[in-house]
């Protein structure tokens, strides 16, 4: 199936990859674990960085970002925390600690 990527994307398959790991940790039947797994390592879920830097949303995921450019990058955590904002409310609820802003 054929998708549309953001306009003037630099590198379509790495921004692909990465962008496919955001999409798989946020699914319906992984965001669950995804969130357990931050609430156990306390990380902040808008903290972007230290969410791909201690490796929750796959070993590769950080060394393909890195390879990307800023504005693929930039895109990228746009996205993410696009993402983090779909979140059921009932989920958004149970991981409270991980959505505060303090």
């Amino acid at each position: 199936m054929y998708e549309r990527l953001p306009m003037g994307v630099q590198d379509a398959a790495t921004f692909g990859a990465v962008k496919h790991a955001v999409e798989s940790a946020f699914s319906s039947g992984r965001v669950e674990e995804f969130l357990r797994s931050l609430d156990r390592e306390k990380l902040r879920i808008r903290d972007w960085q230290a969410v791909l830097n201690a490796g929750k949303l796959g070993a590769n995921t950080q060394a393909e970002y890195d390879r990307l450019t800023d504005g693929d990058q930039g895109q990228i955590r746009e996205f993410y925390l696009a993402s983090l904002e779909q979140v059921q409310v009932a989920l958004r609820d149970k991981f409270f600690k991980l959505y505060a802003y303090y």
